[in-house]
């Protein structure tokens, strides 16, 4: 029987509803979520590792920095055939993208999580925790990155999101749908990830990365805020393909400058940024002024993404390369 690794790092999956204040808080180990799981001895050999019991708002880069290195023991395990991290379904998909881009393994990683408590009705953890596992020590889940399985759908770390604050089918790759399924005991792939992440062996990151969400009207005044607080990078979450109103284009000019690194995505949820727009502020005009585009990625994961890579060199040319060779031919 194969060997997976179940490290629990906390949210709802391991939470209950306190009944003095009537709301969710932590309270399960990871042998009693698995007593709610039933015959998962029988799929395969678990290992438990009761890691850290956080909600995921609590969930920091630099404590992602520290989980990547702790898998890094399972990973360089011969008996282990694969990797399930339960996490919190706030940050997940920030912490599966940084796993994504730090580690590099043949072997299955998954997150999993849970959308209702165990004081719910319809507690979902159990079922994720099973297709999760089913995943993990699957032949054909090997050599396809990071992957978030939840409510049976298998996705890429790169590519998902959570889209829906409740629903139990909140996690999608929305651009191009999930890599699989778990259906009746079977783990089976619609298709390949659209990228290979590149990777970051870094040991380390940078902390002084922030991210800004363009509105109508916006100014440069938060750009400012960033440059005198000593910023190393910037993500700026623009309109459309990649457009920004005129007033912020001066700040932004600033920020280059200063040696600050600025990535360009877009708040639509769908699409990539491009240098089709040419009006001052327009996404061309930005990329002549030296800002990085960062493909289809979200904002928050172009954060974790420049976090790692200006951890590894701040260097324009990597971190350009980091981000467009990915995306651009």
């Amino acid at each position: 029987m194969k060997k997976a690794a179940i490290i629990f790092t906390g949210g709802t999956i391991s939470m209950a509803i306190d009944e003095n204040i009537k709301a969710a808080v932590p309270a399960l180990a990871g042998k009693e979520i698995l007593s709610y799981v039933k015959d998962i001895t029988s799929i395969a050999d678990i290992e438990i590792d009761d890691y850290i019991s956080l909600p995921s708002p609590y969930i920091t880069p630099e404590i992602m920095l520290i989980l990547a290195k702790h898998v890094q023991t399972y990973i360089d395990r011969d008996d282990i055939a694969g990797i399930v991290i339960t996490h919190g379904t706030d940050t997940l998909e920030e912490t599966a993208y940084f796993l994504d881009l730090n580690l590099r393994t043949e072997k299955p990683i998954i997150l999993v999580g849970a959308m209702r408590s165990v004081s719910e009705l319809g507690y979902d953890g159990p079922s994720n925790i099973v297709a999760a596992v089913r995943t993990a020590i699957s032949l054909d889940a090997r050599n396809k990155g990071v992957l978030v399985v939840m409510n049976g759908d298998i996705n890429a770390a790169n590519e998902v999101m959570k889209t829906h604050t409740m629903s139990l089918d909140t996690f999608k790759s929305l651009e191009f749908g999930p890599l699989g399924i778990v259906d009746d005991n079977q783990v089976l792939f619609y298709r390949s990830s659209t990228h290979i992440s590149t990777h970051i062996p870094t040991d380390k990151i940078e902390e002084k990365v922030y991210l800004i969400k363009v509105v109508a009207g916006m100014d440069g005044d938060l750009i400012e805020y960033y440059i005198n607080k000593d910023a190393k990078g910037l993500v700026i979450e623009a309109l459309g393909r990649g457009n920004v109103p005129p007033m912020m284009v001066p700040a932004i000019k600033k920020a280059i400058d200063a040696g600050i690194k600025i990535i360009l995505v877009s708040r639509c949820p769908k699409g990539r940024v491009f240098d089709n727009y040419g009006y001052h502020g327009g996404s061309k005009n930005l990329r002549e002024l030296g800002v990085i585009f960062g493909g289809n990625l979200s904002g928050q994961k172009a954060r974790i993404k420049l976090m790692l890579a200006l951890g590894y060199k701040n260097d324009y040319d990597y971190i350009k390369s980091v981000f467009e060779d990915e995306y651009y031919k």
